[in-house]
């Protein structure tokens, strides 16, 4: 009975200050979000702040723009990290230190990552400037806009230089997992190498990569500090909208920051019950 419980007891220290910080952080956000600020006066419940987030056009805006960072940071992610995980699943010349290249910036943080995307494709930045050398354009302003643009291209850039190697590498380990017997198996059963990938191995691999692409969609849809130094000013992310809310100069406007937190935290809950949902109908299948 003892070593049953050695486990958890180990954990329980750290498992009490995480769960509590972060339950109790969503439970102020949550009575925040209806209104209730006793030290502004307001002890009543209500949706008010609910009402005018969702009766507001630049709510659906920033809405829009960051599902789209998200889907598409996340889209192509997936992609580069499903074709980059099959080229290193091979034995080739230098193979080692390619490995290495294509996981090194994960230990790089997203805000040094971003000052490298503003510093290569804003518009005065090393590749406009690069351009005006070789006369590509008169001026440096002429380079597209990449940065603090409607389609938030720096943006997703960042996103997608930084999640490529996390998805990857979990597919490498999906990889190692599954080994190449199925393959193996259905080729000496006549199927091509397309057919072997897209019937045998890619099914095998979609739970690694399903869970992989929710996480990265979770967090490119939550993440704050992104959108604020690449994107435009409006409309802008979402957490960057529910974080000039909460540090407005009126502090009845704090209960609209805690709404679109609680919408963020409840889109990002969806997202994992979909995967969740997904893998059970995948194993089932």
């Amino acid at each position: 009975m003892t070593e049953r419980w050695n486990i958890p007891l180990m954990l329980a220290p750290a498992l009490i200050i995480i769960v509590g910080l972060f339950l109790g952080g969503l439970a102020l956000g949550l009575v925040g979000s209806f209104g209730y600020m006793p030290f502004i006066g307001r002890e009543e419940f209500n949706l008010d702040a609910y009402r005018s987030i969702l009766s507001s056009e630049g709510f659906y805006r920033s809405f829009l723009l960051t599902f789209h960072i998200a889907f598409t940071s996340t889209v192509i992610a997936s992609a580069i990290a499903l074709g980059a995980a099959l080229a290193l699943r091979r034995s080739f010349y230098g193979r080692t230190f390619i490995s290495f290249l294509f996981q090194i910036n994960l230990t790089v943080p997203h805000l040094v990552g971003a000052v490298g995307i503003l510093y290569l494709f804003s518009q005065s930045g090393f590749f406009a400037r690069l351009a005006y050398e070789f006369e590509l354009i008169s001026k440096p302003s002429e380079f597209p806009a990449m940065i603090y643009d409607p389609l938030a291209i720096g943006i997703i850039l960042q996103y997608v230089w930084k999640e490529v190697p996390f998805i990857g590498l979990i597919l490498l380990a999906n990889m190692q997992t599954i080994g190449k017997d199925y393959e193996a198996a259905a080729r000496s059963l006549g199927a091509s190498r397309w057919q072997s990938f897209r019937h045998v191995l890619l099914p095998l691999l979609t739970p690694g990569l399903l869970a992989a692409a929710m996480i990265v969609f979770a967090f490119t849809f939550g993440a704050y500090e992104i959108p604020a130094l690449l994107g435009q000013n409006y409309p802008a992310a979402l957490p960057v909208l529910a974080y000039q809310s909460f540090t407005h100069v009126d502090l009845h406007a704090r209960p609209e920051a805690f709404a679109m937190t609680m919408i963020i935290a409840l889109l990002s809950a969806a997202m994992i019950m979909g995967y969740a949902y997904l893998s059970r109908r995948h194993v089932r299948t």
